[in-house]
Parts: C-alpha cells; sequence; structure tokens
C-alpha cells in the first residue's frame, strides 16, 4: 500500500510540473516591442479629405466640428479628426508622412497642446494634437500663406 501512495504521490507532482509549463509559455512581457523607448508608428488612412494631407489610419473625420472651401486657385479649411493614438505618435507621424506630400516642417510648438507647422508653394498647414493617453484630436488648418506687408518709408506719399 505505501507503494501505491509513492506512484500516486509522483504522478500528481508531475502532473502539476507539466501543467505549470505549459500555463508559463502562455505569459509574455514584452508586448512584441523590443525597445519600450520606440514609439509605435501610426499607418496614414487610404481616404483623405485633402488629397495632400494625410491623416492617420483609424482617425474618424467629425464633420459637424470641419468646414473645408476648395476652388480651382483657392482653398481654405478646418478639418477636425478624433481617434486612438498617443500625442507622440501623432507628431511623428506628421513629421514622417507631411514631407511626403511635399510639406515642409516651419517649427514645433509645444505646450498644453502641440501645433506643427508647415508649408507648400503658396500655402501653410497647421495641425494642432491635443489628447491625453492613448486618444487624440487632430486639427488641420490650411489656408493661403499671407503675404509679406510692404515695407513702411519715411517719404510721404504724394
Amino acid at each position: 500500500m505505501p507503494r501505491t501512495n509513492y506512484k500516486f504521490s509522483s504522478l500528481v507532482c508531475i502532473l502539476i510540473f507539466i501543467l505549470v509549463l505549459s500555463l508559463s509559455g502562455c505569459v509574455s512581457t514584452s508586448r512584441g516591442r523590443s525597445d519600450p523607448t520606440q514609439v509605435p508608428s501610426l499607418e496614414p488612412a487610404a481616404m483623405l479629405k485633402m488629397q495632400d494631407v494625410p491623416v492617420p489610419a483609424g482617425f474618424v473625420f467629425v464633420p459637424e466640428e470641419s468646414y473645408a472651401f476648395q476652388s480651382t486657385n483657392f482653398r481654405a479649411g478646418l478639418l477636425r479628426y478624433k481617434g486612438k493614438g498617443g500625442g507622440d505618435q501623432v507628431i511623428v507621424f506628421f513629421k514622417e508622412q507631411m514631407p511626403m506630400y511635399g510639406w515642409n516642417l516651419v517649427n514645433i510648438v509645444e505646450y498644453e497642446r502641440r501645433l506643427l507647422s508647415f508649408e507648400k508653394d503658396q500655402e501653410a498647414c497647421i495641425i494642432t494634437v491635443e489628447g491625453k493617453d492613448n486618444r487624440s484630436v487632430i486639427t488641420v488648418s490650411i489656408a493661403p500663406k499671407s503675404q509679406a506687408s510692404p515695407r513702411k518709408t519715411d517719404k510721404p506719399i504724394k
């Protein structure tokens, strides 16, 4: 009888050991990223409201908070999008994608929200990124560049 208890105890220990090994293979801590400081990238959406202004995939256009006017020689608008993606991800997205559409980065201003200014030909584009955690609101403002005002002279106009 003691021999049977020994076999039963050994069998139970082996089964517990196999169970622990099989369950430990399901745990992962890296979440697929090798570098925890690297910001995961966003992909551009397939459909764009303005053909040369990319928007991250998964961001939804908010028509009730947007407007746009476009003619042959002029366009202006304010387009708002909401979606998943942290502020850092969105900033990296626009810094990488806008030059592919011919836009040149002029500056970036960061305070409570982030502003990216771009220029292209005779147009200016300001992208505002607001949000917390992994949710962001993107506002794309596009308009013609303002013309430099003429310099004042000391001579009176006759």
